[in-house]
Parts: structure tokens; sequence; C-alpha cells
């Protein structure tokens, strides 16, 4: 282990040792993956392993341990709390039912959601999970995967590499019957995930039926919490029947 990085040499090596044993670690295994003295990554290893930050499998490796999980699940979620707020503004400006999504594999899960007051509800409930192969929502998800992550879905999806590349030169999504017969939906990157934590990605959305939707193009989004395609209500015929451009129907 090189210099310590917060001056707490002891925690810093702690660190380390629990990142080691992500996947799993042997003595040896801890000893050269930390680059510390054998009897300093033993010391703290059982150490840790006393506090359950680390068990031992049945390989009598060491694993990440219970505790972690308690912590972890005791603090709260920055990146829902932030988006609350945000979902239900996109809800109040737009007069639509509005959603967060974060992908898992090949599917989404909606993590906050904001329904519209009255009339027609496109409905999609906290904890849903959508398929990756439809939807404003999975477009924009995809649009700045690697390729390696895309081309395994394309098949499958009802969109096409084409539509992904534009999505990621204007920024936003837009689909039509494409989840849900008569639903239309717009989505928007959320260009500032790192504020609410690093390596999530997620995508708001804001969705409605056919007939109570429409598309305008963007001039600086419809509230603060993006950047993105401005949606209002009023006739849709248009739109239901020539999808925006790059999105097929």
């Amino acid at each position: 282990m090189g210099q310590s990085i917060s001056g707490v040499g002891v925690l810093d090596k702690a660190i380390v040792i629990l990142g080691a044993c992500v996947d799993g670690a042997s003595l040896a295994e801890l000893v050269e993956r930390t680059k510390l003295p054998r009897a300093t990554a033993h010391r703290l290893a059982q150490a840790l392993e006393i506090h359950r930050m680390l068990v031992r499998d049945p390989q009598g490796r060491w694993r990440p341990g219970p505790r972690l999980g308690e912590l972890a699940n005791a603090a709260p979620d920055v990146l829902l709390t932030a988006a609350e707020p945000m979902v239900a503004a996109l809800r109040d400006a737009t007069g639509e039912s509005s959603q967060l999504y974060l992908r898992r594999a090949d599917e989404r899960i909606c993590v906050a959601a904001a329904e519209r007051a009255s009339g027609l509800r496109d409905t999609v409930p906290i904890g849903a999970v959508l398929p990756m192969i439809a939807g404003s929502a999975a477009q924009v998800l995809l649009a700045w995967e690697p390729p390696e992550a895309v081309m395994p879905l394309l098949p499958r999806c009802k969109f096409t590499g084409r539509t992904l590349a534009e999505v990621r030169r204007r920024g936003w999504a837009a689909s039509v019957a494409e989840r849900e017969p008569g639903v239309a939906s717009v989505c928007p990157a959320c260009r500032s995930i790192q504020r609410y934590g690093a390596g999530r990605r997620s995508r708001r959305r804001a969705s409605g039926h056919g007939d109570s939707v429409t598309e305008r193009r963007p001039r600086g989004g419809c509230c603060p919490a993006f950047r993105g395609p401005s949606v209002c209500r009023g006739s849709v015929r248009s739109m239901l029947d020539k999808p925006p451009e790059g999105t097929p129907s």
C-alpha cells in the first residue's frame, strides 16, 4: 500500500482490505492485493471480522460482512431524496404523469413517480419493472451505454441504433405507442447524475395518453429539474400519426 490517503493510516489500510475482499480473499490473496505486510493484513482483517465488516465463507476466505449492508440500508438514498421534488415539479409543469427510472441489467425500475391530478393516467407505480426494449426512458438509458451493453438488446428493441444516436445528439427521447398503445412519452437525460451518486444512471420521463400530450422543440426545459423538451397538454393527433424524428411508432 502506498501513501496514506486520509492521513489516518490504520483507517486507510482497513478500507483497502475491505475493497480487496469484495470477491473473496484468502490471507495470501489479501497480502498480494493490498501490498500490506502479512501480519498487518491478518490483524486488520480479523478486527474487521469481529466488527462484522468481514465474514468468512465456507472456504475460509474473507468477504464483505452484514454490518456493511446494515449501515448502507440505514443511510438515506441521496438520489431518491433529490428526485422526489423534481419528479413532482415535472408533473406540475407538464400536467402529465412523471417517473424516474434506474436501469438494472435488461430491465428498468421506476424508483420515483408523480401522477397527474385528473384525467387519464399512465400509472407506473414505484417498484414497477419495465423492459429495456421499448419506451423513451429505455432509449435514453441505452443511448450512452457502450456498444457491448447495447448490441445484445438491440435485435429485440422497438427502436434502432440510429434512434439511439439521435437521442445522444439531442439529449432526449420521445416515443409513441412503443410500450403500450395510446401512450406517448418524452424523456430527458439527467445530466448531473454525479451529484446524486457516482455511477448511477437515471432518467426522468413525462408521459400521458396520446390525446393529452404534445411535444415541442426544447427551449431550456419545462422546469429547472432538467434540460430537455417541453411537454404540454393539448391535441397530439399529429404526434400519433407521425412520430418524432428518429423514433419509430
